[in-house]
């Protein structure tokens, strides 16, 4: 009889939805913790997870004793939404989303695909219980009984005092974890729920700057970069030239030279890198925008916003930019990109940038469509008629053309196969990624052989470069990543080769000098480099990059794909951890790091770039 009372005791107890969805909720902690987080005591997650999960248990217990188990439902599909946002956002961002991802909500349904690509199908699990739930709710009279019997009101001595433990432990895991730079080990060490309502209203990382003393000497004091020499190399080699910059959708630098059992994956590129000067050192500078983002990177020369994409945070500015300050010289300026304008809120930021001409989806249709709109091929055959009838006109321009036929998650059509990979490429996303950058190579090598033939190629200056990287870490399996290892890099695929990304400058001539350019460089330095190319000054003009052409050392602040306080140098790539002293390093082209290349004057360097650069960009004027 003791024995069943006791049974009898502990089904009540475990009946209780306070019990029950604790339960539940430790599986789907542990769930996120497993894709998310790498280090840490097995008992963490429990640790800082738990408590915050009680404090709101103890709330609908206090304050819906009638309503008990429509509440947790309720709060339970609430909580499995967060962290069900967390594991797929850092699938391919490798960040801990917040309340700030909210504003790209709009642009779910243009990358559904993207979305449905980093879906593996057990993190569908994480919602099964709800779904039952629903179910027996709906279909079963016993389950709808039961949610009747619990609609009575516990002690509250008991539940308040745990909400007030609860409360307090929730304390106890923000507050040492405040300071730390890395948002990821914030979220580790505080708990993904606590961490989200700490972001919430956490002040910005940045130092308070006085926008009105940044000026170029102040940026370059700052960078310890010695004054411009009177006469910089390559001064002027393009003046009077037009200017033309490829943006490559979601291209590695490690896809230039490589072969595939025999086979060229990038021909045509290859082909440029032999004529140009060729940067294999360079990385990429975007945020949450992404493409966009890189966009205003390239022709500001500003870093992007802490949270947000550019295109939204600083669309209502009069952005100084390439093409405002190429139309002062007297160029024409146009901007290409097959997709509607209104995705990422372009529409105002092209109207920030100062663009004369923005041509978009209404320009180039839905002919041939590849990804979200016409492809690659479309692209560059509409956009060579364009600038050949520019140059016609006898005015040089500058123009930027964004392809993205090569868009995550690289389900190109199989009509645009142009090469047969390798059966053990066969399924996996490297394996597509790869097949993809090989059509948007062989578009490209269309675009260019229609700029000869028009006479346009040898007049113009060609910039090209990729976007962002495209195969993020995060989102490729144990094979995907073996891959990498034993057919590309033969060595572990790192951050640093994962944020390397190409750039090559094609000088105007029938026979423009090449050579590879060691000098490590990212996205807001090609503004300054192209201007010296074009010999127009930015002696009096606030960027943050440098000329790639005239400089001997570079710090490189990053943000959103690297936590906040990540920087590349001349030999590394640092991540913080709860600040310097813990970083970690990353050797550019593999192999040990010497900390001793790493100093803490870069780290915080970085952090006062950064910070100048978001006071200078909230300076500027709106646009009227």
């Amino acid at each position: 009889m003791i024995a069943v009372a006791i049974r009898q005791r502990l089904r009540n107890f475990a009946s209780k939805p306070f019990v029950f969805f604790s339960v539940l909720m430790v599986l789907k902690i542990y769930l996120a913790r497993f894709v998310v987080f790498d280090g840490g005591h097995v008992w963490m997650p429990l640790a800082t997870g738990i408590p915050s999960v009680w404090l709101v248990f103890c709330l609908v217990e206090l304050l819906l004793p009638k309503r008990k188990l429509g509440a947790y439902l309720v709060v339970n599909l609430i909580l499995t939404s967060v962290y069900f946002a967390v594991i797929m956002y850092y699938k391919y961002f490798g960040v801990i989303v917040t309340y700030h991802a909210l504003q790209q909500a709009n642009q779910v349904t243009e990358v559904k695909g993207s979305v449905f690509a980093l879906l593996h199908p057990y993190f569908l699990l994480i919602y099964i219980d709800v779904v039952l739930f629903y179910l027996a709710l709906i279909f079963s009279k016993k389950a709808r009984a039961w949610g009747r019997s619990l609609a009575v009101r516990e002690r509250s001595r008991p539940v308040g005092a745990l909400a007030v433990v609860s409360l307090l432990a929730c304390v106890f895991s923000v507050w040492p974890n405040k300071d730390s730079m890395n948002e990821i080990l914030q979220a580790r060490n505080m708990g993904i729920l606590n961490y989200e309502v700490y972001a919430a209203f956490a002040s910005s990382k940045d130092e308070p700057i006085d926008a009105s003393a940044i000026t170029p000497a102040e940026i370059a004091k700052r960078k310890g970069i010695e004054a411009a020499p009177a006469s910089p190399a390559y001064w002027g080699a393009a003046k009077g030239k037009n200017v033309l910059v490829i943006q490559l959708e979601a291209f590695q630098n490690f896809l230039l030279g490589l072969k595939l059992d025999g086979t060229e994956i990038t021909p045509n590129l290859n082909k440029l890198m032999q004529g140009s000067l060729y940067f294999p050192r360079f990385f990429q500078q975007v945020g949450q925008g992404n493409t966009a983002d890189a966009e205003f990177v390239v022709n500001t020369s500003f870093y992007v916003p802490p949270h947000g994409a550019a295109s939204q945070e600083y669309a209502d500015k009069e952005l100084p930019s390439m093409p405002r300050t190429f139309a002062e010289h007297g160029y024409e300026t146009a901007t290409f990109h097959t997709n509607s304008i209104e995705f990422w809120n372009r529409k105002e930021l092209y109207k920030a940038l100062g663009w004369k001409s923005a041509f978009d989806k209404s320009y180039f249709g839905d002919e041939d469509t590849v990804m979200f709109a016409a492809s690659d091929e479309v692209l560059y055959r509409k956009t060579a008629e364009e600038l050949e009838k520019i140059q016609a006109t006898g005015k040089p321009f500058y123009s930027q053309v964004i392809s993205m036929s090569a868009h995550h998650p690289f389900n190109l059509p199989e009509r645009k196969h142009k090469m047969k990979l390798p059966e053990r490429f066969e399924g996996t996303l490297v394996g597509d990624y790869i097949r993809a950058q090989n059509y948007a190579d062989w578009a490209l090598g269309q675009f260019i052989d229609e700029l000869k033939k028009d006479g346009v190629w040898d007049n113009t200056l060609v910039v090209v470069y990729g976007d962002h990287q495209g195969l993020p870490i995060y989102s490729l399996t144990g094979n995907e990543k073996s891959l990498m290892k034993k057919d590309v890099y033969h060595r572990e695929y790192g951050v640093q080769d994962m944020m390397n990304i190409p750039l090559m400058i094609k000088l105007p001539g029938a026979s423009p000098e090449a050579r590879q350019v060691l000098q490590v460089g990212g996205q807001s330095d090609i503004f300054p480099t192209v201007a010296n190319l074009a010999g127009i000054s930015l002696a009096n003009h606030v960027h943050f990059g440098q000329d790639l052409l005239n400089t001997s050392r570079n710090v490189l602040p990053e943000r959103y794909y690297l936590p906040t306080g990540s920087f590349i140098n001349d030999t590394d790539v640092f991540v913080p951890g709860k600040g310097f002293e813990d970083g970690t390093l990353h050797k550019i082209g593999g192999g040990d790091s010497d900390k001793k290349n790493v100093t803490k004057e870069q780290y915080e360097t970085a952090l006062d770039l950064l910070s100048m650069s978001d006071a200078y960009v909230r300076s500027l004027p709106e646009r009227k």
